[in-house]
């Protein structure tokens, strides 16, 4: 039996259980600490659920379903193959609670697409997730790959108590780090639209793991982004890296798979130069974390990074191209305390590569602590100018 993360109207009220049935359903179950949710016996047991208090039973057939079948999107269920603002028959089919209201929880359950090894989710592109262009952004693919893979570690069972961390791992005071990210977008997904993640592990050297994604349009099932990324572990309290222990590589080999999203010859695995106040030709100084920048693990998530890599980028490129590769090195970790400064720098040799450096750009970054100007992190970038639209 798995566990999922709790989901209440407080924090004390409701934990939940899944397991998989034969039927291939998905059924709850409770454990109440609120009386509020209980309502008196019926049907011959001690108690019964308040139906602001329950949950629906999900189905979630174990392989990938049809765009035609009914799915859960974002705790919502969505039906047929049309956009989910086209017009014509309506496309959602919300859980009703009591007396027409929306029941008090909806979960969006993703599911095991191959057996354990490949876990997907579904989401909708949200109207904040979107950039000018009214396309998703680079933070919101890496923000819904990071949930993926939150979720893919709580629905194995493995989740301990600290975020993402193995019961093992939990044990031991030990946090995974990511050490570095590389993603490919093809296309980016405008609002409203739905797509379909899929991700996996494997071991990395004797002492990493890997964690690749997938990204695929619901409707057409096209691959629209590719992502690969390299973790280690961390001691939370000393914040030194630290061996994989034999009890956590016990409970990461079952999940392990010896598949790769990018192909070897088109990642990017060269390594990334150091900027210079010399050799950067931008500079952006006096980024300041911000306390809903921190994480779970006590530092600033690095999925803020991206929008700090960007500060230093002209503005006529963030406007005119869309960023289709980036390559992240994660140097050390950022805490709110410190200041950051970003630089930014073309490289020569992709302009040099196509003779037109007005359709593919690229471009070396670099994220540093302002006082002592110690390394955050290294970044690509590789962008491809935007097809004409009319807005």
């Amino acid at each position: 039996m798995a566990s999922i993360a709790a989901l209440s109207p407080n924090a004390r009220s409701l934990t939940t259980h899944f397991c998989k049935l034969e039927n291939n359903y998905y059924s709850f179950k409770f454990n109440v600490a609120n009386t509020s949710c209980l309502t008196t016996k019926r049907h011959g047991g001690d108690h019964d659920l308040n139906p602001r208090c329950i949950l629906s039973i999900v189905r979630a057939s174990g392989r990938r379903t049809s765009p035609r079948n009914v799915d859960l999107v974002n705790g919502v269920h969505v039906i047929g193959e049309a956009s989910l603002f086209s017009g014509g028959a309506p496309l959602l089919a919300e859980e009703s609670g009591i007396d027409g209201e929306k029941p008090l929880h909806d979960c969006l359950l993703g599911r095991f697409v191959e057996d354990k090894f490949v876990y997907g989710q579904t989401f909708i592109i949200r109207s904040y997730e979107i950039g000018p262009d009214k396309t998703a952004t680079m933070e919101t693919l890496m923000n819904l790959l990071q949930e993926t893979a939150l979720n893919h570690v709580t629905c194995s069972g493995l989740a301990g108590n600290d975020f993402g961390a193995t019961r093992e791992m939990s044990l031991r005071k030990l946090i995974w780090v990511v050490t570095r990210v590389h993603v490919q977008v093809q296309r980016y997904s405008c609002w409203g639209d739905v797509v379909e993640i899929d991700t996996w592990v494997d071991a990395a050297g004797k002492n990493g793991m890997r964690r690749d994604w997938i990204i695929r349009d619901y409707h057409t099932q096209d691959i629209i982004t590719r992502a690969t990324s390299t973790w280690v572990i961390m001691n939370k309290e000393t914040r030194r890296l630290s061996k994989i222990p034999y009890q956590v590589r016990e409970e990461l080999i079952p999940f392990y798979l010896n598949r790769i999203a990018i192909p070897s010859y088109e990642n990017d695995i060269d390594k990334i130069d150091k900027l210079t106040d010399e050799t950067a030709e931008r500079v952006r100084s006096g980024l300041a974390p911000r306390w809903n920048d921190m994480d779970a693990n006590q530092h600033v998530n690095n999925v803020k990074y991206i929008g700090w890599i960007l500060e230093s980028v002209p503005i006529n490129v963030l406007e005119d191209f869309n960023l289709t590769s980036m390559t992240l090195e994660y140097r050390r970790e950022c805490r709110q305390s410190n200041l950051v400064e970003s630089l930014t720098s073309t490289t020569a040799p992709a302009a040099a590569a196509t003779g037109d450096s007005r359709n593919n750009l690229q471009y070396t970054h670099l994220l540093r602590m302002q006082p002592n100007k110690a390394e955050i992190v290294r970044a690509r970038t590789q962008w491809n100018s935007k097809p004409k639209q009319n807005y």
